[in-house]
């Protein structure tokens, strides 16, 4: 590398994986072909050596990345080195130099990682790329801001995952004009999902391919037989935005009426690029995924990189869909467990749903399942159910306030089964385990009162377990029958008055109106009454942040609660030294603390006490009953689930030692619990599965959440491929109207803000959030609870009145919009929005011109 100059020509034959990236090395390959790649040149790794020997930050932004709490801490850290660094004068001197041979237009800047765009490892989206990019000063920023990008969360999670070793990798960039194009997109040479060789994929949006690649735009998609690039499918979109240059870099602006919905590629065109299609793969010899660009009449390759994946579905399909016609929801219980679940969380999973939901299933046909990974309730189960007991209007009229709304023209299909063999193979059952809930209900106070002792000693005995065969006998006689009993009480709390979580606010809303309904509903969180549990970990890192309470003592009571808290391969809080200290930070940017906010709701509950009284005087005694009632549910409900979390910490504890012990270490989250019994017991046969779940669940991993929703066969891989996907529902039948203008879902909790937003997918991501801002995400439970306070409203795809976002949202007198379905597709970080908690409506105001950070 010493003899490797800091600048080279894009088609130099020096341009190669080590000297110019995988991004670079692919675009010197292709100038070299003599295809048509815009001119530029390369900023070669020896460059960004260079960078890091002069500023003296080899070691120090390695040691940042790797020993780091979180993917986001590192970033955070290595952003911080570079901030305080300057480009070498010789880096800088070649890099003017090449810029101004080029004539000193405007460019594209893109960084190109040397573990980018290999065949088994794409990268794709993971480092920066900054267009429209104009003048000296402006494109060594622009460098210098590609170079950071290689320590971004993202590209060191997706390293992490793939075993990159952070001190191996290095980084070029590449540096090209600007193509200003009048339409671009991305070309597949093979079919994406399933490998089909005889035909290309094609997506195309007006403006710079910008809109297309990061999924802003609904993109024109054409399917083309080849070779001869005859059309044999067409999916024209409404390309409602483009990418487009301005005096600042670039921005999305409207799409002009005329052209939204008018086809941007002709069948002459997309021939044509049929043809240049085919030329890249000849000269790669293998599927390829082609950006490209249309200008002033001619095609322009942008970048090439190899398919990873094409045709290669999990070698594991985790898909319980594919059964047949039924509606799932990941509403409820996919709330708690938001997270792609390795085997051995589904196994804990599966047992804990045989105890806690033991009458919503039929012998061989469950209420519950995994679609690509993840957690989904079987709505038509529940309803096949219903209606076999004369219960389905009832059904109709209470499962949207547990699940979620069913938007208009979503059926729920009956599972086909007739009721007589729904009866006699569950009735016998339903009449003994309502014995036994009884029985289970009176147990509930003094088996909450001991779990904390009792899982804490569990942990310990099996943290001191030397002897495999030993670990075996303990889960069997004592660990994993705690678990099932956790479940039972987690059961019998849901059961104890089923009829005091539904409806009362809707009684309540016909009788005072919907804001004074959700004040009367809020008062859950009392000290002297036990408290509601998702608040704890909240009112917690406040005593301690007043130094009431130790970090141990913090640790001891909520350390087992987190936004992963079912997942047995992510730690908990309280195994994360510094997961305290981040939320506590966070604490300190609120603009109100969890005290303040108590009192102003409880000033806003005893106002609505006030106005009750003076209305219906009548009401007063009988809602006063009803309120306490549900209040006594929700309570108990949340304290056994917490139990049941703790219960989780032990299962986490048990895997955790049985890798110790056979010196397997992490391969144990890719087995279910009986495999792992087994393999206590000397049987190596189920690690034999390990390599193909561990694939399975890494390619899951790497889709976006998938829609609320999902009626009928859902493949994961191809709706992730789809650039007209839709985020909140999905139906194999086509048949629910697309959503528009204002965003709806569930009145979470009253008051009407207006105010930026903050569109986050992570916690660690939720850092960002500003005070004042409104936090849009997909789901919430509580692990998230601590952003609450810095929140000037919650927004959530996924959630419904009993929702933990809604609960929690309400306690604190926060307004809250829940269950919108696609929120987080349609809003953007900085767009100006109203949240309307009463009536469960989200407007956007106004839309920045460029994103927001």
């Amino acid at each position: 590398m010493t003899d490797l100059p800091y600048v080279l020509p894009l088609a130099d034959d020096r341009a190669d994986l080590a000297a110019a990236g995988g991004k670079g090395s692919s675009l010197a390959r292709l100038a070299a072909a003599g295809l048509p790649v815009p001119a530029g040149f390369h900023v070669t790794t020896a460059a960004y050596e260079a960078f890091l020997a002069a500023a003296g930050l080899a070691e120090p932004v390695v040691a940042a990345a790797s020993g780091a709490a979180s993917p986001e801490a590192a970033e955070r850290a290595v952003a911080d080195l570079f901030d305080h660094a300057g480009i070498p004068e010789p880096v800088a001197a070649a890099v003017r130099k090449a810029y101004s041979a080029l004539g000193s237009p405007a460019v594209a800047v893109r960084s190109s990682a040397t573990a980018e765009d290999l065949p088994d490892l794409s990268f794709a989206g993971q480092q920066e790329t900054f267009l429209n990019v104009q003048g000296e000063a402006a494109v060594l920023a622009a460098v210098k801001n590609c170079w950071a990008s290689l320590w971004g969360a993202r590209a060191i999670a997706y390293r992490d995952r793939n075993g990159v070793d952070p001190g191996e990798i290095s980084t070029a960039v590449v540096v090209q004009e600007l193509v200003p194009a009048d339409a671009a997109g991305v070309l597949f040479t093979v079919d994406p999902v399933s490998g089909a060789a005889g035909r290309m994929t094609i997506d195309a949006a007006w403006g710079l391919g910008e809109s297309v690649v990061g999924g802003g735009v609904t993109a024109d998609t054409v399917v083309a037989a080849r070779p001869d690039g005859r059309v044999v499918e067409r999916r024209t979109g409404d390309k409602a935005v483009m990418t487009v240059r301005t005096a600042d870099g670039t921005a999305e602006v409207p799409v002009p009426a005329d052209r939204r919905d008018r086809q941007v590629l002709d069948d002459g065109q997309v021939a044509e690029l049929v043809g240049l299609g085919e030329a890249v793969e000849r000269l790669y010899g293998r599927p390829m995924d082609v950006e490209w660009a249309w200008h002033d009449g001619a095609f322009f390759v942008l970048q090439a990189r190899p398919i990873t994946g094409a045709g290669r579905g999990p070698a594991e399909t985790w898909n319980d869909s594919l059964a047949g016609d039924y509606l799932w929801t990941s509403g409820n219980l996919g709330e708690a467990i938001p997270d792609i679940m390795t085997p051995a969380t589904w196994s804990f999973v599966r047992s804990f749903m045989q105890g806690a939901m033991r009458t919503s299933s039929v012998p061989g046909m469950e209420a519950y399942g995994r679609i690509g990974g993840r957690f989904y309730m079987n709505l038509s189960m529940a309803a096949t159910l219903a209606a076999t007991f004369g219960m389905r209007r009832r059904f109709a009229a209470e499962a949207e306030a547990v699940f979620g709304r069913i938007p208009p023209g979503m059926e729920i299909p009956l599972v086909p089964i007739s009721r007589w063999k729904i009866i006699r193979r569950i009735l016998p059952s339903v009449i003994r385990l309502a014995r036994e809930i009884r029985g289970n209900i009176a147990r509930l106070p003094a088996f909450c009162a001991a779990a904390p002792a009792r899982c804490t000693e569990l942990r310990e005995r099996i943290a001191g377990t030397a002897d495999p065969g030993a670990l075996a006998a303990l889960w069997r006689d004592e660990a994993g029958p705690y678990v099932m009993e956790a479940s039972f009480m987690l059961e019998a709390a849901t059961r104890q008055d089923p009829n005091a979580l539904t409806g009362l606010r809707d009684r309540l809303s016909r009788l005072v109106g919907p804001a004074d309904a959700a004040a009367l509903a809020t008062g859950l969180h009392s000290a002297a009454d036990g408290g509601l549990a998702s608040l704890g970990p909240l009112v917690g890192l406040e005593r301690l942040a007043r130094g009431e309470i130790d970090q141990e003592t913090f640790a001891r009571e909520w350390g087992h609660r987190g936004p992963s808290e079912f997942e047995v391969s992510i730690p908990r809080p309280a195994e994360q030294p510094d997961w305290v200290e981040r939320r506590l930070a966070g604490l300190r940017d609120a603009e109100y603390d969890v005290a303040a906010l108590l009192a102003r709701q409880q000033e806003a509950r005893e106002a609505a006490w006030r106005r009750l009284a003076e209305r219906h005087p009548d009401k007063v005694r009988t809602t006063r009953r009803d309120v306490a009632r549900m209040t006594k549910a929700l309570r108990s409900r949340e304290i056994a689930r917490s139990e049941v979390i703790r219960a989780v910490w032990v299962c986490r504890a048990f895997v955790l030692r049985a890798g110790e012990l056979t010196g397997r270490g992490d391969d144990l989250f890719f087995l279910d619990v009986e495999e792992i019994l087994s393999l206590l017991g000397g049987d190596e046969a189920p690690l034999a599965k390990v390599a193909a779940r561990r694939a399975a669940y890494e390619g899951y991993r790497a889709l976006p959440v998938y829609p609320t929703l999902i009626r009928g066969r859902f493949d994961p891989f191809r709706w992730a491929a789809d650039p007209n996907r839709r985020h909140d529902v999905f139906d194999e039948h086509d048949q629910v109207a697309a959503p528009g203008g204002t965003l709806r879902g569930f009145p979470g909790s009253a008051g009407i803000v207006q105010g930026p937003a903050r569109v986050v997918t992570s916690l660690d991501e939720g850092e960002a959030l500003r005070p004042g801002e409104i936090l849009v995400t997909t789901v919430t439970n509580v692990g998230w609870t601590p952003l609450f306070p810095r929140a000037a409203a919650v927004v959530t795809d996924v959630g419904a009145p009993l929702s933990h976002a809604a609960i929690v949202a309400r306690e604190l007198g926060i307004p809250a919009v829940v269950g919108c379905g696609d929120a987080t597709a349609r809003l953007r970080t900085g767009d100006l929005v109203r949240v309307d908690g009463e009536h469960g409506t989200v407007d956007i105001i106004s839309q920045p011109a460029a994103p927001v950070s």
